[in-house]
């Protein structure tokens, strides 16, 4: 298993930008994708960004071109950059990283959040 703790979160005007940061330790070599996923009242939890099968990066449609996530493997930490940001992106965002053991089973392992809110 591994543990995730995120940080960065907070209150942004629209148009401006946030780092988020999700420190993870634990059984890091298990780890075989990365993700950050965000609940906003009234919706369903939702993929914001991925990381599998290496650097292979996924983004909702709705974060396309102003969003980027990245790692970095030597400090065990997972970022979600966010530019131009606007109100509908204000939620609580959670990093998740998906882990295999030696019984292979797969286990999505979630930070606590960090709560995002975006003024207009």
């Amino acid at each position: 298993q591994v543990q995730l703790v995120e940080s960065g979160g907070g209150l942004v005007q629209a148009g401006e930008s946030l780092t988020l940061s999700c420190a993870i330790s634990g059984n890091t070599f298990q780890i075989i994708s990365y993700g950050w996923y965000r609940d906003a009242p009234g919706k369903q939890r939702e993929l914001v960004a991925a990381l599998r099968d290496g650097d292979t990066s996924y983004y909702a449609d709705s974060v396309k071109g102003r969003f980027t996530i990245s790692r970095d493997n030597a400090k065990n930490v997972m970022n979600l950059q966010m530019d131009n940001l606007n109100v509908d992106d204000t939620a609580v965002y959670l990093c998740s990283a998906g882990t295999v053991g030696s019984d292979n089973i797969y286990v999505e392992n979630w930070g606590q959040g960090t709560q995002v809110t975006v003024s207009s």
